[in-house]
């Protein structure tokens, strides 16, 4: 039995976007769950829109979701001279010609195309030259590309694993360019040859390309090669269901969740679900999982909504599943971001807070916000709150004597807190809640957040009465 090799072809124009990353992890997936091989290949032909870093950024972005490949990366810069050689053979078999047709020529039958309503296109000019006509002309150093000569009187038919038999006659085909003036091929001549040469048995893809795919069979069948089996993916749809994901709809790619604080095992898992079910109901799944259920034949052929709070969602599922040493050290660069001095930060003080804020979090970028009221005096207190809970002077001397009181819990657990505060309520002839609001404020500068006492059992003895002497200080000056 022929071994199972796919490839992740992307071309390095940006930081890879999340369609990008699904078709990745499709192949990926389908590699290991047929024990075949993973190949990455960058299509890097297109110079003109080449993004420096990009390919970096392609090859990070995969190993921080856990898609490590078998083989490569190949750059197909660096195998021009096969291109060149694989066009040559379609010109001297009869598949492809020299178009000699300058720029300004193509440009002016566009333009007249379009004034008489026609679809543009090449008229296919250079096609009907004698061969004599040709070599003469190239002998005399006129610059020319090498084009497809596509089959006008015969139906080109191909079958895609998820949507069946499609046929294309070759008459509503263009003669495409294979190889350009700059002896560069384009990503037609470069996808087919590679995926040849490199034996990819399954080549899974967006379904942007199956306009494309008529030309890809029909120069297999020129060179007198099996063609592998295609899967056109499909296409990730915005939020509101209308067009294909965008900028303009938030973060779309790998980097940017990545900066948000979107953990790999919550963006491969929401990833895989779109347009792929595993079966029954099930939400959460680990790539180990994902592996022994992979099915080709249960991708969708209709688009797949992109639900930011799905994802969000899914992501907090896998941060409450982290200890507090695991989020202490993914949560270093999100702290120092904001500007936190993370050697100085206390670390069991952190740790004692992310394993209270990991059950309210969605994102790692939310944890600093919510928690830097812990290593500051200078806290932004609510203003609404203030005003409700702070504005009368009793809770002035409510909180002074509960900071003595605190002074005297020997060990200051949340259990041991908030039976001295209840004592003091009863003492004081107060409801609890006259002092608990106040205390939630002064500490945190928020009206909600955790429970009170597992927050001040957090923060330790003298970082609360520190907060409370400061926050009487700052808030009842007069």
């Amino acid at each position: 039995m022929l071994m199972v090799k796919v490839r992740f072809a992307p071309s390095p124009t940006g930081y890879l976007h999340v369609g990008g990353a699904r078709t990745a992890l499709y192949n990926w997936l389908f590699a290991r769950k047929n024990k075949g091989v993973f190949i990455l290949r960058i299509e890097d032909t297109d110079r003109t829109r080449y993004v420096p870093g990009s390919v970096e950024d392609i090859q990070e972005s995969l190993k921080w979701l856990g898609l490590q490949w078998d083989e490569g990366p190949y750059f197909q810069s660096e195998r021009i001279n096969i291109y060149r050689q694989h066009a040559e053979i379609l010109l001297q078999k009869g598949y492809a010609y020299r178009c000699f047709c300058s720029e300004e020529r193509l440009e002016a039958l566009r333009q007249e195309q379009m004034k008489r309503g026609l679809k543009p296109g090449y008229d296919r000019k250079c096609r009907y030259l004698t061969q004599e006509e040709s070599d003469r002309m190239a002998k005399e150093g006129m610059p020319y590309v090498i084009r497809l000569k596509v089959p006008l009187d015969k139906e080109i038919v191909f079958e895609d694993y998820l949507r069946g038999t499609i046929k294309v006659h070759g008459s509503e085909l263009e003669d495409i360019v294979l190889l350009k003036s700059d002896g560069y091929p384009t990503y037609h001549l470069a996808n087919v040859v590679d995926d040849h040469l490199m034996g990819i048995t399954h080549v899974m893809r967006a379904d942007e390309w199956i306009p494309s795919t008529p030309y890809h069979v029909f120069m297999y069948e020129a060179f007198g090669w099996e063609p592998p089996i295609f899967a056109h993916l499909p296409v990730i749809l915005a939020p509101d269901g209308k067009g294909k994901l965008s900028k303009r709809h938030g973060a779309t790619s790998v980097l940017e969740f990545r900066k948000m604080g979107v953990l790999p095992e919550a963006l491969v898992n929401f990833l895989a679900l779109l347009g792929w079910s595993p079966g029954g109901n099930r939400e959460i799944i680990s790539l180990q999982e994902m592996i022994e259920l992979f099915d080709l034949k249960k991708v969708g052929k209709r688009g797949s909504v992109f639900d930011f709070n799905k994802l969000y969602w899914m992501n907090s599922h896998y941060i409450r599943q982290k200890t507090e040493e695991e989020l202490f050290e993914l949560s270093k660069p999100f702290f120092a971001e904001k500007g936190f001095d993370i050697e100085k930060i206390d670390p069991t003080l952190l740790k004692n807070l992310l394993k209270l804020y990991k059950e309210r979090i969605k994102i790692l970028s939310e944890l600093p916000d919510a928690c830097k009221f812990a290593f500051t005096d200078d806290i932004e207190y609510d203003e609404e709150g203030v005003k409700k809970y702070l504005s009368s002077p009793e809770i002035k001397a409510y909180l002074s004597k509960f900071s003595e009181v605190l002074k005297n819990i020997e060990e200051f657990t949340k259990e041991n807190i908030e039976t001295a505060l209840r004592s003091f309520a009863n003492e004081e002839k107060i409801e609890p809640k006259i002092i608990i609001h106040p205390l939630r404020i002064i500490l945190t500068g928020k009206t909600v957040g955790p429970g009170l006492f597992e927050l001040m059992e957090a923060l330790g003895k003298e970082v609360c009465i520190r907060k409370i002497n400061i926050g009487i200080q700052r808030l009842f000056q007069s």
